[in-house]
């Protein structure tokens, strides 16, 4: 259990909880929400013990081992693979004891920690370490590689990699899908589901929250509040807190009606596509949730460009890649006014390359990239924020693109993102990244562009500011191509997907649901690809002594089973036994004998130990096929290991 009790911090002059409670139990999955600025990763630094509260009690589990994902990871020349073993602080503890046990002969000491590393699962953990590594989008051989020859976004992978590596009681994850593509968010979902400890998740993807949490904790006014269930149904409790309040009432039918002219716009389609229909059922779901921000701060929009192109730009006959090598192959790609996709596929396979090519950043290897003649391009990449001036404000930034336009106009746009008064005129060096992706936002929509190119846009933003980028690209009347790994984005503001994979681009008829299908299908078959090319080279190089050694290895994996296998067989006998003593106690309640007033108390007896039975049956049934589940899972790894 995590407790905090009347805890208050203040950073600076800024006080971020004031007497604050909250009231945490062991296995609950939680998600905390709040504006930028409220205290989100300073209430992590409480918990890691980086930050002492001023006031007040923090109460965590003895002995808990807590592993968080850092923001940053120094360009260490240590392999990804042991970087990554490095996070199971006792797996490294116990490797280091054993190899001083074999150094000094110590026989009984080695069996000891063989048993150790049996009990903590420490065998299979280069392989998990492999299959974090895999699900988050790294290639094979990358684990064999410095962690200096990464970039950063792909070291803060690796950190989050390093937390999942580690075997936790608790785990901090601050915006773990910042870095990551839609593939990876996809599989970083599953993983999170079956984690079995604590989980506490900063996230502004709302859909990311409502596949992994249980409960929001939502940090306001310094305070904690505690919500069950997931990022929607905290919407739905606030949205009825603020719906009692006429002003807010207004508002909400200002944002409702905003909705509707879209539905009204989008329906003429839904019947063509599949994911027509999914998209209407979640503008239906807006409608009920959209007056849980009517009290933010951010109204910008996209207004659409005074003249227009048919096409806006088209690739005819190309071939898109880097110095000389194909990327996607036999490319023909025409833009039209009004339409509206979203780019699929795995990591790697040419999604932004085919966005540079279409802003014009990078040339075709082959054929033509042909431009409209009213064609105006707003193009949104992770690289712009580096790009801005550092030196320069919001307000200098917009003055530099227009500088006829009035300081009263530009001031006026800037509020409608946030940056009023001083802030407008604050050099954006000392802004946050959510802050500076606010910026670049200004920049495109203040130049009106017909054509909109984003790439992952909803990186460092809040969840107030992604639901008012959701509403603005609902609202513009051009053409937009959106890479993202935020599904309720793209649910909401594309209209049909291509999918880019194996270098083609191709239309793909299905909707979110059937991309997850298709992802694990791909993935199945890679694997399969890979398994099968790691046997055949296997088979080349090993030599007599390595086999016989390899066959070893194998016989001391399998006895390494035995523990678990009789695990299994143990709940399996309590589960049986369970079973029998429920099975009579229901042949006695079917008595009707006993629902006499002379035999209440008998009555109330059997219903109390029915109850108990069901819930130890419950239990042990769990335990059973998760045991069970694992021992397969592990039996087939093995089998798999000594096919090869």
């Amino acid at each position: 259990m995590i407790q905090i009790s009347q805890l208050s911090i203040q950073r600076g002059t800024t006080r971020l909880l004031d007497h604050a409670d909250l009231t945490l139990h062991s296995g609950w999955k939680v998600g905390i929400i709040g504006s930028n600025g409220v205290g989100k990763s300073s209430l992590f630094q409480l918990l890691l013990r980086e930050l002492q509260p001023d006031t007040g009690e923090l109460k965590l589990p003895e002995s808990a081992i807590i592993s968080h994902m850092a923001q940053e990871v120094s360009a260490t020349s240590k392999l990804a693979l042991e970087f990554l073993l490095d996070g199971d602080k006792e797996l490294r503890s116990i490797q280091a004891a054993l190899l001083e046990a074999e150094a000094e002969h110590n026989a009984g000491r080695t069996g000891e920690l063989h048993a150790e590393l049996e009990r903590i699962d420490g065998y299979r953990a280069e392989a998990r370490a492999h299959q974090l590594l895999n699900g988050l989008g790294f290639k094979v051989g990358d684990a064999e590689k410095p962690v200096a020859s990464f970039s950063g976004g792909w070291r803060i992978r690796l950190n989050l990699a390093r937390a999942l590596m580690c075997r936790s009681d608790i785990l901090l994850l601050d915006e773990p899908t910042n870095h990551l593509d839609l593939d990876a968010t996809l599989w970083l979902e599953q993983w999170l589901k079956s984690y079995p400890g604590t989980l506490l998740l900063i996230s502004h993807d709302r859909d990311f929250l409502d596949n992994v949490v249980g409960h929001i904790v939502h940090m306001s006014a310094e305070q904690l509040t505690l919500y069950k269930g997931n990022y929607t149904a905290f919407e739905r409790a606030k949205a009825e807190r603020l719906s009692q309040q006429q002003a807010a009432f207004e508002k909400q039918q200002e944002r409702i009606e905003q909705i509707e002219n879209f539905v009204r716009r989008f329906r003429a389609k839904a019947s063509k596509a599949k994911q027509a229909q999914s998209r209407l059922k979640e503008l239906e779901r807006m409608e009920q949730l959209s007056p849980a921000h009517i009290d933010s701060p951010f109204t910008f929009s996209f207004a659409n460009s005074d003249k227009t192109s048919s096409p806006l730009l088209a690739l005819q006959h190309t071939e898109l890649g880097y110095n000389g090598t194909c990327i996607l192959k036999e490319l023909s790609l025409t833009l039209t006014p009004g339409e509206r996709i979203g780019l699929l596929g795995p990591n790697g396979a040419g999604k932004s390359t085919l966005i540079k090519t279409l802003m014009g950043d990078l040339e075709p290897l082959t054929g033509e990239r042909v431009c409209g003649e009213h064609l105006r391009i707003g193009y949104f990449a992770q690289h712009q924020l580096e790009a801005l001036d550092p030196e320069a404000s919001p307000f200098l930034h917009l003055q530099r693109i227009s500088p006829k336009a009035t300081d009263q106009s530009i001031r006026d746009f800037l509020g409608s993102f946030d940056f009023f008064g001083d802030k407008a005129l604050t050099p954006v060096a000392r802004f946050s990244g959510g802050e500076k992706a606010r910026v670049a936002l200004s920049l495109i929509a203040w130049q009106r562009p017909n054509l909109l190119l984003m790439d992952e846009p909803t990186n460092h933003l809040d969840l107030e500011v992604c639901h008012a980028l959701t509403l603005a690209l609902q609202a513009f009347e051009g053409t937009l191509i959106l890479v993202s790994h935020d599904r309720h984005l793209l649910r909401n503001t594309v209209d049909s997907f291509l999918l880019v994979a194996e270098g083609e681009v191709k239309p793909f008829d299905g909707d979110l649901d059937d991309y997850q299908q298709w992802l694990n299908q791909y993935r199945r078959q890679e694997t399969a690809s890979t398994t099968t090319s790691t046997r055949s080279v296997g088979e080349r190089s090993l030599s007599a002594n390595e086999k016989k050694e390899l066959k070893r290895q194998q016989a001391e994996k399998r006895a390494a089973l035995r523990p678990l296998r009789q695990q299994v067989e143990k709940l399996e006998q309590k589960v049986a036994e369970l079973s029998t003593s429920l099975s009579l106690i229901e042949t006695q309640l079917a008595d009707a004998d006993l629902y006499t007033a002379e035999k209440k108390d008998t009555l109330k007896k059997l219903l109390q130990q029915q109850t108990d039975l069901k819930q130890a049956l419950d239990q042990h049934e769990t335990e059973w096929m998760e045991q069970l589940e694992a021992l397969e899972s592990r039996e087939a790894e093995l089998s798999a290991s000594e096919n090869n």
